[in-house]
């Protein structure tokens, strides 16, 4: 078998979450040249992976540099994940994981992510399968704390059966579905998991600072955090949130102005190199977002972004914004986004 979950934890217990149009693969390499040790791609349909969509293999995207790496599968046949979780380890990951977790109605209408916190003899059977198809790396779940249920009973039922089936480690986000991405995240509620079960249990939600980070691990117990939102924009994050796991009283990172400036730079050049010109140019919308958010004078830039679908022009507009900022700024925030 590869390296195991513990394994991996104790090299690093940060973990980058799987986020829909965000986690790709400049993302990803900006993230590891300061400071992030694992990451999960984008997740992908399992029903999508197995019928060789074009444009689920182009979310599977990797180089050598960006490992240790993790895939996350959505889908709620038993055959058709095991089948998908054949290809995915196959492909060289090193840690597959299972969403039961995803809020959206779309999805849950299938009966697939947070939807299967309401079927737990379904969930333990997708377990079941997909365990019985891979041999080498570990197998988790990342779900919620229930599905409308506020106690965390339907998540602790689920990440027993997760340990049951022999799954490697469980992830908790701290609402419930109903909540989507409203309120905040119950961190008791992934105690309460924690409590329940002997393998590693990953918390999630919330995580934007090293304060949130240290309160999460404080009272959940937690092996490990799962960082969304308060890493894009700012991927000096990651290291200031491993001192604060490992129980360091190191400072946050503040990045200065001109290092924010060259990390964007070299975002929008990852993004023309591996995603081409014209869809680096519409995901630099988004990015420049991230990367401004807080920041003074920060509108007439997005607005000029989203003008424009050339890349050379965007760096332009990007080198006169930072040029014109005072060398104090405030530090990096995170976006505000409809999801985690």
């Amino acid at each position: 078998m590869d390296r195991s979950v513990e394994e991996l934890l104790k090299d690093s217990p940060v973990i980058q979450s799987p986020m829909a149009a965000c986690t790709d693969l400049p993302f990803r390499l900006i993230a590891r040249e300061r400071g992030l040790a694992f990451s999960f791609l984008e997740m992908v349909s399992a029903q999508a992976l197995v019928r060789d969509n074009e444009k689920t293999r182009r979310l599977l995207q990797s180089t050598p540099q960006d490992r240790p790496l993790g895939a996350q599968l959505l889908g709620c046949d038993p055959a058709i994940m095991a089948e998908a979780a054949r290809i995915i380890e196959d492909m060289g990951f090193d840690w597959l994981d299972l969403n039961l977790g995803c809020p959206v109605r779309k999805v849950t209408a299938n009966g697939e992510g947070a939807a299967l916190l309401k079927e737990p003899d379904k969930a333990a059977a997708v377990f079941r399968a997909v365990k019985g198809a891979v041999k080498r790396i570990p197998v988790t779940v990342k779900t919620r704390k229930g599905f409308e249920d506020e106690s965390g009973d339907e998540a602790v039922a689920v990440a027993k059966r997760a340990e049951a089936e022999g799954l490697s480690a469980v992830t908790i986000h701290g609402r419930t579905q109903k909540q989507g991405y409203t309120g905040r995240s119950d961190y008791s509620a992934i105690g309460k998991v924690k409590a329940a079960v002997k393998i590693p249990v990953i918390g999630n939600g919330d995580v934007v600072s090293a304060q949130d980070a240290l309160r999460l691990k404080q009272e959940s117990g937690c092996d490990g955090v799962m960082i969304g939102r308060g890493g894009l924009g700012n991927p000096w994050i990651y290291r200031t949130l491993e001192g604060v796991m490992r129980g360091e009283e190191t400072p946050a990172y503040v990045p200065t102005v001109l290092e924010r400036r060259e990390t964007l730079l070299k975002h929008l050049e990852y993004e023309v190199q591996y995603c081409g010109e014209r869809q680096a140019a519409l995901n630099m919308r988004r990015i420049t977002v991230w990367y401004t958010a807080g920041l003074p004078n920060n509108k007439p830039l997005r607005a000029a972004v989203c003008r424009t679908m050339d890349c050379g022009e965007i760096r332009r507009l990007i080198e006169d914004f930072f040029a014109a900022l005072p060398e104090t700024v405030p530090p990096p925030q995170a976006p505000l986004l409809l999801g985690e």
